[in-house]
């Protein structure tokens, strides 16, 4: 990979990784990205023999490279970050392990279960000096990205007037997800939620990217069980309405649509975006008889995936601010997040200090 500064990759040495975890079905993704050059495999910490040796027999791994929890891996190996994949209510042990031995942290969205943690993750962070970062599938899209530049620099739409999103499927029961992964996506304990977690989590990230990290006024929620006899647990359909000064967000997060979704809509003062999915990105104005579509080119390096981004973060080629990864951002989401569930629960307006 090349990064802006036009160094190439043959001047470092290969980024060392481990995994917390792998009952995430977002591993395989990262099983995948892992075994090219530029990142080393260093070891796996997963409990569940039944999980180590399905991966082992997949992706034929050695069993040295597995060891039964995190801090027995980190007593053997030295790796520059961990990646949590494991449920979401881990991710504030895996940052205790790690913080106390200068090891960074990605960890899949969203950052915690609860706003208490992510602080607490977050002070362990900045108290010892580490990255940590929290990984989304819509951080890597080129339209998103895209839509952004446009937006920010009011290029398209003006001043940011209201912002959609639309994410989810069909249901992660329906869609096939492992045992593994349900057995705590759908625990109101281990993931925080249903669907406003799982789901709401991307609008919340993305429109605090777009107001440029400034908390809304206010948030309202409301939450339904659509499948009941499925999810008895957690709710599986969430709208989220985020109040700014000049703005309104609104957030659907399903598992209960026809189809898999993941889009973003602004509207401003003087035009209208869409990042449709991954690479389409359609606009309109008023003097528009139609849509346009826009030539979305593929990001490029370190932004074009999360591997390459958190080596540039790690070496220091890259300060992370306020974008979608960072510190920042996903505080402010679980903040978001936090007060959603509270106004589903209390069946009102919650409003942020």
């Amino acid at each position: 990979m090349v990064f802006k500064d036009n160094y190439s990759a043959k001047l470092h040495r290969p980024l060392k990784v481990a995994l917390a975890g792998l009952s995430h079905d977002h591993v395989t993704g990262a099983l995948d990205r892992l075994s090219e050059t530029d990142v080393v495999l260093v070891g796996i910490a997963e409990a569940n023999q039944e999980l180590v040796q399905r991966f082992r027999r997949s992706y034929e791994l050695p069993e040295t490279l597995f060891y039964k929890d995190l801090p027995t891996l980190l007593e053997h190996e030295k790796p520059d970050v961990v990646l949590a994949y494991n449920a979401i209510a881990e991710h504030i042990k895996v940052v205790e392990a790690c913080a106390l031995l200068g090891v960074h942290v990605m960890v899949e969205k969203p950052l915690a279960t609860t706003l208490k943690d992510a602080e607490y993750m977050a002070n362990l962070a900045r108290k010892h000096k580490i990255h940590l970062l929290t990984n989304y599938e819509t951080t890597w899209y080129p339209s998103n990205q895209e839509l952004y530049i446009m937006a920010a620099h009011q290029i398209a739409v003006g001043e940011i007037r209201k912002m959609i999103v639309h994410d989810g499927n069909v249901g992660p029961k329906e869609r096939g997800c492992s045992g593994e992964f349900l057995h705590w996506l759908t625990d109101p304990v281990q993931n925080g939620g249903g669907a406003i977690m799982d789901f709401g989590c991307y609008g919340a990230n993305l429109m605090t990217w777009l107001m440029q990290g400034q908390e809304p006024l206010a948030v309202t929620a409301i939450t339904r069980q659509l499948k009941p006899t499925v999810y008895p647990e957690v709710d599986d359909d969430a709208t989220i309405i985020l109040e700014y000064p000049q703005a309104t967000g609104i957030i659907e997060a399903s598992w209960n649509w026809p189809y898999d979704i993941k889009d973003l809509e602004v509207f401003g003062q003087t035009g209208y975006l869409q990042a449709v999915n991954h690479g389409t990105l359609r606009s309109r104005k008023e003097t528009d008889v139609a849509f346009r579509l826009h030539s979305v080119e593929p990001l490029s390096s370190p932004y074009q995936d999360y591997i390459s981004y958190l080596a540039a973060v790690v070496r220091g080629e890259l300060v992370p601010g306020q974008d979608l990864s960072s510190l920042e951002n996903n505080l402010t989401v679980m903040r978001i997040l936090d007060a959603a569930r509270q106004s589903a629960r209390k069946g009102k307006r919650i409003t942020l200090a």
